[in-house]
């Protein structure tokens, strides 16, 4: 025995990748933090995964390559594991585990939560109402993020998702109110956590911004951990602290293919593309815990980055994930290509919460009228283009090549922005008007006449249709 309610074995059967059997074992429940003591002094930590009878499956946070099974002891702690939470965090950097990178102190706090969080009662959940600005245009615009909610962003291999996660990250805030930003990065190249700690860095100078880098070379355990705890972080900053909290997560292909690693070490049987059958659950585990509860201060808004392999928005990952979110941003390799950043592409992205924080009383009165009208214009744009590429532009009505005009203006004047560029929504919203006014008053019939009065003055309304006249029966 060791200290009170910890209990220490020797019995390790075997090692498995990530994974430590052990044996002889009693009382031991599921998810409970482990200590592992090395035959040379050394300390590693895990998480028990499964338990049968007298034999658990130990997860190793830092992996099990170069330990001895015949000199480990084995020191179950008797609960599940917990971090320390609170203002500390803020202005940190750290590994996946919660352990600083960034030469300062251990991160302490008032009180310790566990990183697998508590479930929230859905009678207690508030509906999202107000608007979080990331300072994007495309973004803020057309599908505007609103607190509490989560919203992904679906991207493929060399699209730049990575840097619209950080400028996110950098700008977004929450209209003035106490704001901050928790970014978990999961299986990053050294130059992309690189290029994220500079990103991000002004804004973790402001004690605003935590940040949890998990690299490619770090424990595959340690990525399933990663955004477990910044969510806890998240949590306490918001329910306690009173903070709205922006939680952005990338790269979630990367923690589901982790997922499958370990699903793998353990022997299960496969479900689609070789992932594990819960991986619906997994997943819904981690974005649910996004919201406002009723009676307390703060929010939780959730921002996923997942890449879908091969642009396959059927892959289990983005697929599962759509069941479970509020929408999607989806980004496109034909704006890429054609050197707009970022790529957004507006028909394939929806925020279903937009109407609940945006328009009159949130935004600007004209919000939502300007974006439905942006999109339906932009959609017959692309009309027109596919039929230009039948035809030929000299079979194209005028009217036809003013909506091939708005195009190139809404890709240029609208979306394209500087990954440093914070866009105010008042700009935004003054570009999608500039967009729009390239078509004759006769095309925005979804425009209010009062809001096209105020901006085309003297402008007459289009003549109604004449009715038809009967035939004379005679």
């Amino acid at each position: 025995m060791t200290a009170r309610g910890e209990v220490e074995y020797t019995g390790v059967r075997a090692l498995h990748g990530p994974l430590a059997v052990v044996e002889g074992v009693s009382g031991v429940g599921w998810d409970e933090f482990v200590r592992i003591a090395l035959a040379d002094g050394g300390t590693r930590h895990g998480l028990v995964l499964e338990v049968d009878r007298d034999i658990a499956v130990v997860q190793v946070l830092e992996g099990t390559a170069g330990m001895d099974p015949a000199g480990l002891r084995v020191v179950f702690s008797g609960e599940p594991l917990r971090i320390p939470v609170g203002a500390g965090w803020l202005g940190r950097v750290c590994n996946g585990r919660g352990e600083p990178i960034d030469g300062g102190p251990p991160v302490f706090g008032s009180r310790r939560a566990p990183v697998s969080g508590d479930p929230v009662n859905p009678v207690r959940r508030e509906p999202p109402s107000e608007p979080v600005l990331t300072g994007v245009g495309a973004v803020d615009g057309l599908t505007t993020l609103v607190r509490g909610q989560k919203l992904p962003v679906f991207s493929a291999a060399g699209l730049p998702h990575l840097e619209l996660a950080a400028q996110i990250a950098a700008q977004a805030t929450a209209g003035g109110e106490a704001f901050s930003v928790v970014f978990a990065g999961m299986g990053l190249t050294h130059p992309d956590a690189a290029f994220v700690r500079g990103a991000l860095e002004e804004r973790s100078a402001a004690g605003e911004l935590v940040v949890l880098l998990n690299t490619a070379d770090d424990p595959v355990i340690e990525r399933v951990l990663t955004p477990r705890v910044a969510l806890t972080v998240a949590e306490d900053l918001a329910f306690s602290g009173g903070r709205h909290v922006l939680v952005v997560m990338t790269d979630m292909t990367s923690y589901a293919e982790a997922l499958r690693e370990v699903s793998a070490a353990r022997g299960e049987v496969p479900a689609r593309r070789a992932y594990p059958g819960y991986l619906y659950s997994d997943l819904a585990s981690l974005y649910e815990r996004c919201g406002r509860i009723r009676g307390r201060p703060g929010s939780v808004t959730v921002l996923p980055v997942l890449t879908m392999p091969a642009g396959d928005i059927t892959h289990p990952v983005p697929d599962l994930t759509g069941y479970i979110t509020e929408g999607q941003i989806v980004l496109s390799g034909e704006a890429h290509a054609r050197g707009i950043y970022p790529p957004v592409d507006p028909l394939a992205s929806l925020s279903r919460l937009m109407r609940k924080g945006a328009g009159p009383g949130h935004t600007r009165a004209d919000h939502l009228d300007v974006a439905a009208q942006l999109l339906a214009a932009i959609a017959r744009a692309r009309e027109v283009r596919e039929l230009a590429d039948l035809m030929g532009h000299a079979g194209l009505s005028a009217a036809d090549r003013r909506y091939l005009d708005l195009d190139a203006a809404f890709l240029e004047r609208f979306v394209d922005q500087r990954p440093d560029e914070l866009r105010p929504l008042e700009d935004t919203l003054e570009r999608a008007w500039e967009v729009l006014l390239t078509l004759p008053r006769g095309q925005l019939a979804m425009l209010p006449a009062a809001l096209l009065d105020a901006r085309l003055p003297g402008s007459p309304a289009p003549e109604a249709a004449p009715a038809e006249v009967p035939a004379d029966p005679a």
